[in-house]
Protein backbone atom coordinates (compact mmCIF):
# COMPACT_ATOMS: atom_id res chain seq x y z
CA UNK A 1 0.00 0.00 0.00
CA UNK A 2 1.50 3.82 -0.88
CA UNK A 3 2.34 5.57 2.02
CA UNK A 4 2.32 9.30 2.91
CA UNK A 5 4.99 10.32 5.56
CA UNK A 6 4.78 14.17 6.46
CA UNK A 7 8.30 15.67 7.73
CA UNK A 8 8.98 18.89 9.30
CA UNK A 9 11.95 21.08 8.58
CA UNK A 10 14.80 22.00 10.97
CA UNK A 11 15.26 25.35 9.39
CA UNK A 12 11.48 25.53 10.08
CA UNK A 13 11.96 25.29 13.56
CA UNK A 14 14.59 28.07 14.19
CA UNK A 15 13.09 30.99 16.20
CA UNK A 16 15.52 33.81 15.14
CA UNK A 17 13.62 35.48 18.01
CA UNK A 18 15.88 38.46 19.58
CA UNK A 19 14.52 37.66 22.83
CA UNK A 20 14.37 33.95 23.23
CA UNK A 21 17.99 31.71 22.79
CA UNK A 22 17.69 28.93 19.86
CA UNK A 23 16.03 25.68 21.35
CA UNK A 24 18.77 22.82 21.15
CA UNK A 25 18.74 19.98 18.65
CA UNK A 26 17.83 17.65 20.98
CA UNK A 27 14.73 20.07 21.55
CA UNK A 28 13.94 19.91 18.11
CA UNK A 29 13.97 16.68 17.87
CA UNK A 30 11.60 15.80 20.63
CA UNK A 31 9.36 18.38 19.71
CA UNK A 32 8.84 16.75 16.07
CA UNK A 33 8.43 13.43 17.52
CA UNK A 34 5.88 14.36 19.82
CA UNK A 35 3.72 16.25 17.58
CA UNK A 36 3.71 12.81 14.98
CA UNK A 37 5.78 13.69 11.81
CA UNK A 38 7.55 10.92 10.69
CA UNK A 39 11.06 12.65 10.24
CA UNK A 40 13.31 15.59 9.79
CA UNK A 41 14.57 17.77 7.42
CA UNK A 42 18.41 19.11 7.47
CA UNK A 43 19.40 21.77 5.06
CA UNK A 44 23.12 21.15 4.67
CA UNK A 45 25.75 22.66 2.88
CA UNK A 46 29.68 21.30 2.41
CA UNK A 47 30.80 23.77 5.17
CA UNK A 48 28.20 22.04 7.54
CA UNK A 49 28.60 18.39 7.31
CA UNK A 50 31.44 18.54 10.37
CA UNK A 51 28.75 20.50 12.46
CA UNK A 52 25.99 17.61 11.94
CA UNK A 53 28.16 14.68 12.17
CA UNK A 54 26.48 13.16 15.00
CA UNK A 55 22.81 14.13 14.72
CA UNK A 56 22.39 10.48 13.30
CA UNK A 57 22.65 9.44 17.06
CA UNK A 58 19.00 12.01 17.88
CA UNK A 59 18.05 10.41 14.18
CA UNK A 60 18.56 6.85 16.04
CA UNK A 61 17.46 7.92 19.42
CA UNK A 62 13.57 9.57 18.05
CA UNK A 63 13.07 7.04 15.12
CA UNK A 64 12.72 9.94 13.06
CA UNK A 65 13.51 9.75 9.27
CA UNK A 66 15.92 11.98 7.71
CA UNK A 67 15.60 13.83 4.58
CA UNK A 68 18.25 16.40 3.27
CA UNK A 69 17.92 19.59 1.23
CA UNK A 70 21.58 19.81 -0.08
CA UNK A 71 23.06 23.29 -1.24
CA UNK A 72 25.63 22.50 -3.66
CA UNK A 73 27.94 24.80 -5.04
CA UNK A 74 30.26 22.94 -7.51
CA UNK A 75 30.08 20.27 -9.03
CA UNK A 76 32.12 18.04 -6.70
CA UNK A 77 30.39 19.12 -3.11
CA UNK A 78 27.84 16.48 -4.17
CA UNK A 79 29.64 13.31 -3.35
CA UNK A 80 30.30 13.79 0.35
CA UNK A 81 26.82 15.24 0.49
CA UNK A 82 25.89 11.90 -0.58
CA UNK A 83 27.65 10.07 1.70
CA UNK A 84 26.31 12.25 4.75
CA UNK A 85 22.79 11.14 3.34
CA UNK A 86 24.06 7.22 3.09
CA UNK A 87 25.38 7.54 6.88
CA UNK A 88 21.86 9.64 7.97
CA UNK A 89 19.84 6.76 5.73
CA UNK A 90 18.17 9.68 4.12
CA UNK A 91 15.74 7.98 1.48
CA UNK A 92 16.33 11.40 -0.79
CA UNK A 93 18.46 14.59 -1.88
CA UNK A 94 16.62 17.41 -2.85
CA UNK A 95 19.07 19.57 -4.24
CA UNK A 96 18.79 23.24 -4.22
CA UNK A 97 22.08 24.02 -6.96
CA UNK A 98 24.58 26.90 -6.15
CA UNK A 99 25.33 26.16 -9.85
CA UNK A 100 23.21 28.39 -11.60
CA UNK A 101 24.02 29.25 -15.88
CA UNK A 102 22.12 31.93 -17.55
CA UNK A 103 21.45 28.54 -21.00
CA UNK A 104 19.17 25.94 -19.48
CA UNK A 105 21.60 23.71 -21.75
CA UNK A 106 25.00 24.39 -20.24
CA UNK A 107 23.22 23.06 -16.97
CA UNK A 108 22.47 19.60 -18.47
CA UNK A 109 26.20 17.94 -18.09
CA UNK A 110 26.02 18.69 -14.04
CA UNK A 111 22.65 17.63 -13.87
CA UNK A 112 23.66 14.49 -15.87
CA UNK A 113 26.71 14.02 -13.67
CA UNK A 114 24.73 13.85 -10.56
CA UNK A 115 21.94 11.35 -11.25
CA UNK A 116 24.99 9.33 -12.14
CA UNK A 117 27.26 9.59 -9.08
CA UNK A 118 23.49 9.17 -7.24
CA UNK A 119 22.46 6.25 -9.37
CA UNK A 120 25.66 4.94 -8.34
CA UNK A 121 25.38 5.14 -4.53
CA UNK A 122 22.04 4.01 -4.62
CA UNK A 123 20.56 7.79 -3.88
CA UNK A 124 17.39 9.31 -5.09
CA UNK A 125 18.10 12.96 -5.80
CA UNK A 126 15.84 15.48 -6.37
CA UNK A 127 15.87 18.47 -7.60
CA UNK A 128 14.16 21.69 -5.83
CA UNK A 129 12.40 24.73 -7.56
CA UNK A 130 13.74 26.93 -5.61
CA UNK A 131 15.00 31.24 -6.09
CA UNK A 132 18.36 31.79 -6.48
CA UNK A 133 19.21 27.87 -7.58
CA UNK A 134 19.66 25.93 -10.82
CA UNK A 135 15.57 26.24 -10.77
CA UNK A 136 15.33 29.88 -9.80
CA UNK A 137 12.79 30.48 -12.87
CA UNK A 138 9.74 28.35 -14.30
CA UNK A 139 10.55 28.50 -18.20
CA UNK A 140 14.13 27.96 -17.33
CA UNK A 141 12.72 24.98 -15.51
CA UNK A 142 10.54 23.44 -17.85
CA UNK A 143 12.90 23.82 -20.80
CA UNK A 144 15.46 21.65 -18.71
CA UNK A 145 12.78 19.05 -17.77
CA UNK A 146 12.89 18.46 -21.52
CA UNK A 147 16.62 18.56 -22.17
CA UNK A 148 16.63 16.02 -19.25
CA UNK A 149 13.70 13.83 -19.18
CA UNK A 150 14.87 11.72 -16.61
CA UNK A 151 15.36 14.34 -13.77
CA UNK A 152 13.03 14.64 -11.29
CA UNK A 153 11.48 17.17 -9.00
CA UNK A 154 10.70 18.38 -5.53
CA UNK A 155 7.89 20.89 -6.32
CA UNK A 156 8.12 24.29 -3.71
CA UNK A 157 5.59 26.36 -5.69
CA UNK A 158 6.02 28.94 -3.41
CA UNK A 159 9.07 29.71 -5.17
CA UNK A 160 7.24 30.45 -8.98
CA UNK A 161 4.64 32.02 -7.65
CA UNK A 162 6.61 34.91 -6.61
CA UNK A 163 8.89 34.72 -9.43
CA UNK A 164 6.60 34.67 -11.82
CA UNK A 165 4.28 36.74 -10.22
CA UNK A 166 1.29 34.68 -10.79
CA UNK A 167 -1.50 36.00 -10.20
CA UNK A 168 -5.23 34.42 -9.48
CA UNK A 169 -7.44 33.45 -11.24
CA UNK A 170 -4.66 31.61 -12.94
CA UNK A 171 -4.44 31.68 -16.57
CA UNK A 172 -4.09 28.59 -18.61
CA UNK A 173 -1.06 29.03 -19.63
CA UNK A 174 0.05 28.97 -16.08
CA UNK A 175 -1.84 26.06 -15.37
CA UNK A 176 -0.44 24.18 -17.96
CA UNK A 177 3.10 25.51 -16.47
CA UNK A 178 2.39 24.09 -13.07
CA UNK A 179 0.74 20.84 -14.06
CA UNK A 180 3.60 19.94 -16.22
CA UNK A 181 5.92 20.70 -12.82
CA UNK A 182 3.65 18.50 -10.80
CA UNK A 183 3.80 15.40 -13.26
CA UNK A 184 7.56 15.49 -12.40
CA UNK A 185 7.60 15.90 -8.81
CA UNK A 186 8.24 13.07 -6.14
CA UNK A 187 8.67 15.32 -3.22
CA UNK A 188 5.73 18.31 -2.44
CA UNK A 189 6.98 21.07 0.38
CA UNK A 190 4.36 23.02 2.07
CA UNK A 191 4.68 26.75 1.79
CA UNK A 192 1.90 29.54 1.04
CA UNK A 193 2.94 32.29 -1.07
CA UNK A 194 1.19 34.73 -3.21
CA UNK A 195 2.49 36.81 -5.91
CA UNK A 196 4.38 39.34 -3.91
CA UNK A 197 5.48 37.34 -0.33
CA UNK A 198 6.88 34.11 -0.28
CA UNK A 199 5.43 33.06 3.01
CA UNK A 200 2.02 34.11 4.07
CA UNK A 201 -0.36 33.46 7.35
CA UNK A 202 -2.61 30.77 6.24
CA UNK A 203 -5.46 31.97 8.36
CA UNK A 204 -5.87 35.39 7.45
CA UNK A 205 -9.04 35.98 5.55
CA UNK A 206 -7.25 37.85 2.55
CA UNK A 207 -5.20 34.80 2.06
CA UNK A 208 -8.04 32.21 1.40
CA UNK A 209 -7.84 32.55 -2.39
CA UNK A 210 -4.11 31.64 -2.61
CA UNK A 211 -4.36 28.93 0.58
CA UNK A 212 -7.27 27.26 -2.22
CA UNK A 213 -5.10 27.07 -4.89
CA UNK A 214 -1.65 25.24 -3.64
CA UNK A 215 -4.52 22.63 -1.35
CA UNK A 216 -5.44 22.38 -5.24
CA UNK A 217 -2.11 21.84 -6.62
CA UNK A 218 -1.01 19.57 -3.70
CA UNK A 219 -3.81 17.43 -4.54
CA UNK A 220 -3.27 17.54 -8.21
CA UNK A 221 0.52 16.57 -7.43
CA UNK A 222 -0.48 14.00 -5.04
CA UNK A 223 -3.16 12.43 -7.26
CA UNK A 224 -0.23 12.72 -10.02
CA UNK A 225 2.43 10.77 -7.77
CA UNK A 226 0.01 7.89 -6.60
CA UNK A 227 -1.24 7.54 -10.33
CA UNK A 228 2.55 6.74 -11.48
CA UNK A 229 3.91 5.04 -8.35
CA UNK A 230 3.47 1.50 -7.48
CA UNK A 231 1.75 0.01 -4.71
CA UNK A 232 4.16 0.07 -2.18
CA UNK A 233 5.92 3.50 -2.54
CA UNK A 234 6.16 6.03 -0.10
CA UNK A 235 5.74 9.93 -0.72
CA UNK A 236 7.65 12.22 1.62
CA UNK A 237 5.39 15.93 2.04
CA UNK A 238 7.63 18.09 3.97
CA UNK A 239 6.15 20.88 6.15
CA UNK A 240 8.67 23.73 5.55
CA UNK A 241 7.57 27.50 7.01
CA UNK A 242 11.18 29.59 7.44
CA UNK A 243 11.82 31.97 10.23
CA UNK A 244 12.76 35.35 9.30
CA UNK A 245 13.06 37.09 6.54
CA UNK A 246 10.66 34.01 4.87
CA UNK A 247 7.78 35.08 8.12
CA UNK A 248 6.35 38.38 8.16
CA UNK A 249 7.60 40.24 11.21
CA UNK A 250 6.24 43.41 13.36
CA UNK A 251 8.75 46.16 13.90
CA UNK A 252 9.66 44.12 17.24
CA UNK A 253 10.89 41.34 14.90
CA UNK A 254 7.81 39.52 16.37
CA UNK A 255 6.05 37.10 13.69
CA UNK A 256 2.53 38.01 12.81
CA UNK A 257 1.33 34.10 13.14
CA UNK A 258 2.32 30.34 14.39
CA UNK A 259 4.40 28.97 11.93
CA UNK A 260 4.44 25.72 13.83
CA UNK A 261 0.31 25.78 14.05
CA UNK A 262 0.38 26.64 10.87
CA UNK A 263 2.66 23.92 9.94
CA UNK A 264 0.19 21.48 11.91
CA UNK A 265 -2.50 22.62 9.82
CA UNK A 266 -0.81 22.34 6.54
CA UNK A 267 -0.11 18.32 7.67
CA UNK A 268 -3.64 17.86 8.78
CA UNK A 269 -4.95 19.30 5.06
CA UNK A 270 -2.62 17.08 3.20
CA UNK A 271 -3.21 13.98 5.09
CA UNK A 272 -7.38 15.03 4.59
CA UNK A 273 -6.15 15.14 1.21
CA UNK A 274 -4.51 11.42 0.77
CA UNK A 275 -7.07 10.10 2.38
CA UNK A 276 -9.69 11.96 -0.30
CA UNK A 277 -7.39 9.83 -2.74
CA UNK A 278 -7.49 7.09 -1.58
CA UNK A 279 -10.96 7.09 -1.74
CA UNK A 280 -11.69 7.95 -4.99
Amino acid sequence: MQQLKIYQSLWGMEQRDPDKDEPSLRYNFEKAKNAGYDGLCLDLTLDEIDDFQEVHNLYDEFNLGCMINAFPLKPSDMKPLMRMAKRLNAPLINIISGIMPLKPEDAVSCVKAWLKEANENDINILFETHRDGLLNDLFFTLQLMDLVPEMRLCADLSHFVIDRELRLPLPKRDEVFINNVLERSDCFQGRIANREQIQIQIDFPQHKDWVNQFKTWWREGIRMWRKRNNADATLIFLCELGPRPYAITDKNQKELSDRWEEALTIRRWVKDIWIELENE
